[in-house]
């Protein structure tokens, strides 16, 4: 057991080319920093741009939602950016990304327009739409527009567009709300599984295991996790374990690091690991992400640690990029 002897130990599922502010490195500083210990990665922006109100931050401008009141609003250029970075690389170089479309609002019902345009303006660029948000503490209540929903038909229109394409679909919903009251029921966990029922033909990520900044592990959040993992209705769905806020959970206690190991050997063609870093730029940071996840990595047999560091991006991504080649070549740009 423990981390694969080969310098190559993982495929970032889940990483974010710019922040909030819509800035970050130069792809190929992104690359320095992956070096020979990353053998692919899902690239992506943020879809939202934080607003610099001069009245609330004065002459000091916000970095990350964390630091503004202002509102937050959808920001489409993120995927042009995004493309001309990939198409800035060689082919080689080209073969470690796969740029994901994430520009576009999940309330509005021109979404998948928004997405089959950019497919047919950058073909062979993206292999699939996110990571997008619905529910995400602190954040969708900042957002100047509609409240996004599971239950909203714009959502659904573009989730069918993403199985019509081969699309992967990464989406960020918080299992439950911050700071739920107690014995109270997931607030969103019965909503998602109506949503994941209605698009069996999409492969879809549910980023984070379903948890966040402030929000907590609901009661048994691995045995509904096993649940839905052990439902043919959800043999479409996989979970990321990604981000370093995800990690505390996961440390709490030896045991609670030996009941996800259990779950992840057991199911380890469903799971896959991302740093979702912001716009990295140092090595030690970016690979302390990894380190953090150590006491998984050492309880997993070496079959599953293979499949969730790397198997698993290998064919989920491997194929989307056929689907969404044969969608794009006969979907021409008009």
């Amino acid at each position: 057991m423990g981390t694969s002897a080969d310098t190559r130990v993982f495929s970032d599922s889940h990483v974010h080319l710019t922040n909030y502010i819509q800035e970050g490195p130069d792809i190929r500083r992104f690359l320095e920093v992956m070096g020979s210990r990353v053998e692919r990665a899902a690239l992506f922006g943020i879809p939202l741009q934080q607003k610099w109100s001069h009245r609330i931050s004065g002459d000091k401008p916000p970095q990350c939602y964390l630091q503004s009141s202002a509102r937050l609003y959808y920001y489409s250029f993120t995927d042009a950016q995004i493309a001309m970075e990939y198409l800035s690389l060689s082919p080689e170089e080209r073969g470690r990304f796969d740029p994901m479309i994430t520009g576009f609002n999940p309330t509005d019902m021109y979404a998948a327009d928004h997405i089959r345009r950019v497919l047919q303006v950058f073909p062979g660029v993206f292999t699939g739409i996110g990571e997008f948000t619905i529910h995400k503490e602190f954040v969708t209540s900042k957002i100047s527009d509609e409240v996004a929903s599971l239950r909203d038909p714009a959502l659904d229109r573009l989730l069918e567009l993403a199985a019509e394409a081969g699309l992967i679909a990464l989406i960020h919903n918080d299992m439950d709300a911050p700071f739920p009251l107690e014995d109270a029921e997931p607030a969103y966990l019965a909503q998602m599984k109506e949503l994941l029922r209605r698009h069996p033909k999409t492969r879809i990520i549910w980023a984070h295991v379903g948890l966040g900044r402030v929000i907590r592990p609901v009661e048994n959040h691995l045995g509904v996790i096993a649940a839905i993992l052990d439902d043919p209705a959800f043999d479409h769905v996989c979970f990321d374990i990604s981000w370093d806020e995800v990690a505390k959970y996961l440390e709490r206690t030896p045991e609670t690091a030996r009941n996800a190991a259990a779950l992840v050997n057991r199911r380890a063609d469903r799971f896959l690991f991302g740093t979702d870093l912001v716009g990295p730029t140092d090595e030690e940071i970016y690979f302390g992400v990894y380190d953090l996840y150590e006491p998984l990595w050492e309880l997993l047999t070496d079959e599953a640690g293979e499949l969730v560091r790397r198997g698993n991006y290998r064919r989920l991504f491997d194929e989307a990029r056929r689907k969404v080649r044969a969608w794009e070549a006969a979907h021409p740009h008009p």
